[in-house]
């Protein structure tokens, strides 16, 4: 598809086609510079990973107050995704992720700078906005400026991601070891690179002929296909957070190891989502090949608890990093079914989606913390398992509004 071509047309290309697909790596160089912006982005999510337990410490917090990093950050993604179509129908695509970016640079370089549990919070809460105005844009603009076909376009993304997230902890675990404060200059700085990037390489996209309205991302999930995929991830979100969110204080790590042990979980989850996923789905279907995933990775989180009851810090780390392979796959699969699941613009189907499943990134954070204070230590894993086997179970009572996804994949 040719880089003037808006990205939020109303239809796609005949049977879901680009409208001019080449190689793989043969992208324009909009489609790279975005790519580039989309690593250090999800370089942030990373970042933070290897610090909660010294933020616990060096702020005197509890474990479920440290989770409202995400959870904050989580909620305000979600709601904010639900005007990203809006803003970006009428401002455009390269003024809505530059907007994106510079919030982040802005709260990001103010949690690093916060004194007490409840700012740092609260300024994350506004680097969820600047999040979800970067991140629901790029996915539509990588989207719709590659020439490679929806399919292989999402994996630019989901390879873009799992970069970031693999390289994330190695850079924060090396900030964190100086100071808590330092991963989030550290994101504050990296996206201040993205935004100049952006400015100088993605080129003016014209806006669309017709514009978003607020109601369209609630709309687009009144189709059950659309909010099949939305209630699967939001389950699935509680395992996953679960992971991100808890399971470094049970792996009695410092800052380098806990970034050591996630690097290999985010280079885990961007090899399998670049060159395991599409085998995947191509030889065994969309449906089929998620409920598989999802249910090694509830098993996973079953070892997690086992791990922790048995004290063996090892078997946590070692499931933490297989789950990457489990997590690469299905977000490579619900992410390309999500662009072909209903008949609305990509940006559209991508916001109502990500409002369904931050919603769930936004309660299990701090209930996982809150499971573990009231409960025991493994509780939170085991909750985050059977969440994700609720999510499998919704999944197959749900697949018949599945049933074309492979055939708008294939085409």
């Amino acid at each position: 598809m040719k880089s003037e071509t808006p990205i939020h047309a109303n239809t796609l290309p005949p049977e879901g086609k680009s409208l001019k697909e080449g190689g793989f790596l043969s992208q324009p160089k909009a489609v790279w510079a975005v790519m580039f912006a989309c690593i250090i982005s999800f370089m942030g999510i990373g970042l933070v990973d290897p610090i909660l337990p010294a933020i616990a410490t060096q702020l005197d917090a509890s474990p479920s107050q440290v989770s409202l990093l995400f959870t904050s950050y989580n909620f305000v993604t979600g709601v904010a995704m639900l005007i990203t179509g809006f803003v970006s129908s009428r401002i455009g695509v390269k003024k809505t992720l530059l907007s994106g970016i510079l919030l982040t640079v802005v709260f990001a370089a103010l949690a690093g700078s916060s004194d007490t549990i409840a700012q740092i919070v609260g300024f994350r809460g506004g680097w969820g906005l600047g999040n979800a105005l970067f991140i629901a844009t790029a996915l539509s603009a990588i989207v719709g400026l590659s020439t490679s076909g929806t399919a292989k376009a999402i994996i630019l993304y989901e390879a873009a991601l799992g970069l970031g997230i693999a390289v994330g902890p190695l850079l924060g675990g090396e900030l964190g070891s100086i100071s808590w404060r330092g991963p989030f200059f550290g994101v504050s700085v990296l996206m201040a690179l993205a935004f100049v990037a952006v400015t100088v390489l993605l080129p003016k996209i014209p806006k669309p002929k017709t514009t978003s309205k607020l109601s369209d991302p609630f709309k687009a999930l009144a189709f059950p296909s659309l909010m099949t995929l939305g209630i699967v991830a939001f389950l699935y979100n509680f395992g996953f957070f679960t992971l991100m969110a808890y399971s470094p204080y049970v792996m009695e790590l410092d800052e380098h190891g806990l970034g050591y042990v996630f690097f290999g979980w985010g280079l885990l989850l961007a090899i399998t989502s670049v060159f395991v996923a599409p085998r995947i789905q191509s030889r065994f279907g969309t449906v089929r090949s998620m409920a598989v995933m999802l249910t090694l990775f509830a098993i996973d989180l079953l070892a997690m608890a086992i791990g922790t009851v048995m004290g063996s810090p090892t078997t946590v780390i070692v499931c933490v990093i297989v789950a990457g392979a489990f997590l690469g796959i299905n977000n490579t699969l619900i992410t390309t079914a999500v662009m072909e699941s209903a008949p609305v613009e990509r940006s559209t189907a991508s916001a109502a989606y990500s409002f369904v499943r931050f919603m769930g990134g936004a309660v299990s954070p701090f209930l996982a913390g809150k499971l573990a204070e009231w409960f025991s230590a493994e509780m939170p894993f085991y909750f985050g398992a059977a969440m994700v086997v609720i999510g499998v179970v919704a999944l197959l009572l749900r697949r018949r509004h599945l049933s074309h996804i492979d055939a708008a994949i294939s085409h």
